[in-house]
């Protein structure tokens, strides 16, 4: 069995494999696509394979849509190269029950996969076309939080950035760049109302899209490379919304076992793909069952029946609400100090650390003490219900083959929000004092021990990608596993930088007590395993 639309004809084949196949004719979706186009979505990978691309189907399977998604790819083009083109952008999901069991699907909604590369003349038409159909009614967004960065550590514009801005919308590169100029291509189009809706899991990411966007549009505008109407029509929100949303659904790496059991049931060509940007993807998916998407319900030109998929479409607030309790308080905290002990700790997966009696002491007290008590009930989740979902259920699922040394990744670009956001919120409460936190300032001080790229053992450890980890490690030099006494005050420069954790930690009054457990952690092989002791009894 082949994974393609030839492919799906094979369907007796495919059933006796007990995978479910689409309920719609992948042709007529595409032709449907191609002269309407309703959803683009920007960010190819996992999370929207295995998760958004989903809503669709479900929308099609029921009848409630015609056309399907087109999936634009901003930074990795060997993706669409790779796993879209050779399988008519189809995935093949396999959703991981705790149990062992496993639900297969064909999800076939993607019409086709494009490279959001203005340098590549045939794919950059094919992306403008759809940009200049006014039936387009939304682009969404899975880029990471990094993705929207448009300045680095010192508040500086990117060198691409700033080359973008010089060069206007016909030379863009950066992915923030890449959407203005489309945006600019529909504005000369007729200037049809659309949303951009920011799925990635970060606080107010809606927020983050505009601002970044809009810094681009405007430099665009003051060196006279678009008009000042193109500005005030991505101004205004009646006809460009850029709605807020929450996430979630741990969408890891493909796992081996999973590639096995499909090669075993005859599917052909699941072996996963090293990209020369190193991401590594299959043309399956693996992920846990849990899913939630909050959306902020505001789409000038109307949207799919996305409630219909079990979305929430609800107020700002609500999302707000509903963000912060899974991003600052009930998960992502929970997930970032798993993954930097993790690392440190010579752990390769999430599951077995929550067998480990201080890592899962730590996480329920950073969730259950310290971040319950600044969380806000969103009123359609229950937050309690949630994080004991995701401690007693999702995160030691032995079957989710997630690693820390992934969530780990950019984690100089989430602290801010999975941490900075409680510390801020400590320091407004009248109620409330941050010298009281204990499990948090442990988390940090776990993550700058980690920066040092040495475990627990003594021994030299890789540590994961991170946009800032050269200026980081940089600040730290000097800093000795084992040597105590090479401790010189290097972290006063990143504890005090609100780029990093959205606050002075000093002004918090929580910077001495993480700079005191991460020298506790210096005291040599052992050591970091002793401290998290030590503050969790």
């Amino acid at each position: 069995m082949i994974l393609s639309y030839q492919g799906l004809k094979e369907k007796e084949a495919w059933q006796k494999a007990g995978i479910t196949l689409p309920d719609y004719d992948w042709k007529a979706m595409c032709q449907a696509t191609e002269e309407a186009p309703v959803w683009v979505h920007f960010g190819a990978g996992n999370i929207f394979r295995g998760f958004i691309a989903g809503l669709q189907q479900r929308l099609l399977n029921q009848g409630l849509a015609k056309s399907g998604i087109v999936a634009a790819e901003t930074f990795d083009y060997d993706i669409i190269d790779k796993i879209y083109w050779p399988h008519d952008s189809m995935t093949l999901m396999v959703s991981l029950r705790p149990d062992g069991s496993t639900e297969k699907e064909i999800i076939a909604s993607i019409a086709k996969g494009v490279k959001a590369d203005s340098q590549d003349k045939g794919q950059w038409e094919s992306l403008k076309n759809v940009f200049e159909n006014p039936a387009l009614q939304m682009a969404s967004f899975t880029i990471t939080e990094k993705g929207y960065a448009i300045r680095d550590i010192q508040g500086n514009l990117m060198k691409v950035v700033e080359e973008d801005m010089e060069q206007g919308p016909d030379r863009a590169r950066h992915a923030m760049s890449v959407v203005a100029a489309l945006m600019f291509v529909r504005f000369k189009a007729g200037a049809a109302p659309m949303a951009l809706v920011s799925m990635d899991n970060c606080s107010h990411n809606g927020e983050k899209l505009k601002g970044s966007v809009l810094a681009i549009v405007k430099a665009w505008k003051e060196k006279n490379l678009v008009p000042a109407e193109f500005e005030a029509y991505m101004s205004d929100e009646e006809r460009v919304s850029f709605p807020w949303s929450m996430i979630d659904k741990i969408t890891p790496r493909p796992a081996e076992i999973i590639e096995k059991q499909l090669t075993e049931a005859g599917v052909e060509d699941m072996a996963p793909v090293i990209t020369s940007r190193n991401t590594y993807i299959a043309p399956f998916v693996n992920a846990e069952i849990p899913q939630y998407l909050v959306v902020e319900d505001r789409f000038p030109n109307g949207r799919p029946a996305l409630e219909k998929a079990g979305v929430y479409l609800t107020t700002r607030d609500t999302v707000n609400m509903t963000e912060r309790m899974k991003v600052t308080t009930c998960l992502n905290p929970l997930h970032t100090a798993l993954a930097v002990y993790g690392c440190v700790l010579g752990y390769d997966s999430i599951a077995a650390e929550m067998k480990d009696v201080e890592l899962k002491k730590l996480v329920e007290h950073i969730g259950y003490d310290e971040g319950m008590p600044v969380v806000t009930d969103p009123g359609i989740i229950s937050p309690m219900d949630f994080i004991h979902e995701v401690v007693d259920q999702r995160l030691p699922n032995p079957f989710i083959p997630d690693t820390p040394q992934r969530i780990a990744t950019d984690t100089s670009q989430k602290v801010a929000i999975r941490f900075g956001e409680t510390i801020k919120s400590y320091m407004a409460s009248s109620e409330l004092d941050t010298k009281s936190l204990t499990y948090i300032p442990l988390a940090l001080a776990g993550w700058l021990r980690y920066l040092l790229g040495v475990d627990d053992k003594g021994e030299e450890m890789a540590v994961s990608a991170d946009p800032m980890l050269a200026q980081l490690q940089e600040q730290l030099a000097g800093v000795k596993v084992g040597e105590p006494d090479s401790y010189k005050g290097q972290l006063n420069g990143i504890l005090s930088n609100p780029v990093i954790f959205g606050v002075n930690l000093y002004d918090a009054g929580v910077a001495d007590k993480v700079e005191t457990m991460f020298c506790e952690m210096l005291a040599g092989p052992g050591a970091v395993r002793a401290t998290l002791k030590k503050y969790i009894q």
